[in-house]
């Protein structure tokens, strides 16, 4: 009899790993390779920083718009047929562009490969992790009252694709040319269209491709847990979206360090990040949602009031590690409370929305760096930190009144 139990108990845990574990990790590494590896190509191939700068902005601006359809298409033909399909397109896409720079190394002809490559895979890229997360949502509602657990797991393999993308994608283009690394690119998308399963959520033909959004939104409106975390969270991400901007020219320019050291500031972080997101899983088994949410908010809150008064290179390597544990907890909470109270034929459009508006600081951080002088960044952090503080503080003391606080 216990025999018996304990493999019905494995059975869900191994149908996770298979159905929504395995094929997320193979995307994951896919869109960080993707995110990162591209604009390395772009600057191999051209040589030219202004165009490198460009093929980062062609490459984010188009995943901004990809949410106002990614949302709805996965509620309307389900989120298998979208997954396979995106991956599917986005290997192409690569291998296409693999071919013509083996044909085109230089001149005008490699340009236009590489900057047209930009937008189509990051176009591509959200409407594949649409249909990820969706599926990650509908596996924590089948864990009930373990969602944080399946949601931090989830964003393990995102925060562990981000950490190892880049230095992947770094040392195939270094060592092979674009051509291998957009060929392992293409590879890891292959394999994520193959492992994914046929997911039991039926289509929904009934949702309107013009009313995604507004059904998202008007879901969102809806659940004034959600809203008021969301809001708080897009508060403390232009302090952490003007942070990732100004740190390389910070770093770089008024601390007298490499590139290198710049970046190992956000390698050490999302290792730190990593272990902040499984503590927060045991601390949610022991003292619930909220009170870890609320511990997560504050750490972030005065890791990025403390960041703004350092003025050495380690202390903000080690401030900034604190701020993204922080950030993890938060993030957890997030997605947990996501998939405990958005219905399920809705899911997609309303996470759409909410991935739209907690990524809308990021250009915006930038065009803010581009404006302030240097020597101005340290206010700006500040005034961002003190944002950041309130918003949180102003999410969280609200979400103690609300019925869902028991989630």
């Amino acid at each position: 009899m216990r025999a018996g139990s304990a493999r019905h108990a494995r059975r869900p845990a191994s149908s996770v790993v298979r159905g929504v574990y395995l094929p997320r990790s193979a995307d994951g590494a896919a869109f960080a390779m993707a995110t990162y590896g591209i604009p390395l190509i772009v600057v191999a191939t051209t040589g030219s920083a202004t165009l490198t700068g460009l093929a980062f902005a062609l490459e984010w601006l188009p995943r901004l718009g990809a949410f106002t359809v990614a949302g709805t298409l996965v509620d309307r033909h389900g989120i298998t047929r979208v997954f396979r399909t995106a991956c599917a397109l986005r290997a192409l896409v690569v291998l296409v562009a693999a071919l013509l720079l083996a044909l085109h190394g230089t001149g005008v002809a490699a340009v236009v490969t590489v900057m047209t490559l930009a937008p189509l895979t990051g176009f591509l890229t959200e409407f594949s992790y649409v249909a990820a997360e969706t599926a990650g949502g509908e596996a924590s509602r089948t864990a009930g009252v373990r969602a944080h657990r399946v949601q931090s797991v989830l964003l393990g393999i995102d925060q562990t694709a981000m950490l190892a993308g880049p230095l992947v994608a770094g040392l195939l283009l270094e060592h092979g040319g674009p051509a291998v690394m957009l060929g392992t690119l293409a590879a890891f998308s292959v394999l994520a269209a193959a492992l994914v399963p046929s997911h039991r959520t039926a289509a929904r033909g009934a949702v309107s491709s013009k009313g995604g959004l507004r059904t998202g939104w008007r879901t969102l409106r809806g659940l004034p847990a959600l809203a008021w975390l969301v809001g708080g969270l897009v508060v403390s991400n232009a302090a952490v979206a003007l942070l990732q901007a100004a740190l390389p020219v910070i770093v770089v320019s008024e601390l007298g360090r490499s590139s290198v050291q710049a970046g190992l500031i956000w390698s050490a972080a999302a290792l730190v990040s990593l272990l902040a997101i499984t503590a927060a899983r045991r601390a949610i088994d022991r003292w619930g949602l909220w009170p870890v949410g609320a511990t997560a908010a504050a750490i972030a809150a005065s890791a990025t009031l403390a960041v703004a008064h350092t003025h050495t290179y380690r202390g903000y390597l080690l401030l900034i590690a604190v701020l993204m544990a922080g950030e993890g907890g938060l993030t957890v909470v997030l997605r947990t409370l996501r998939s405990h109270l958005i219905p399920p034929d809705v899911f997609a459009s309303t996470l759409a929305v909410t991935i739209l508006l907690l990524l809308l600081p990021y250009p915006v951080a930038g065009l803010l760096v581009a404006a302030v002088p240097v020597a101005q960044l340290g206010h700006a952090i500040t005034v961002a930190a003190l944002l950041q503080a309130l918003g949180l503080a102003t999410a969280f003391a609200r979400l103690r009144t609300l019925p869902t606080r028991s989630a």
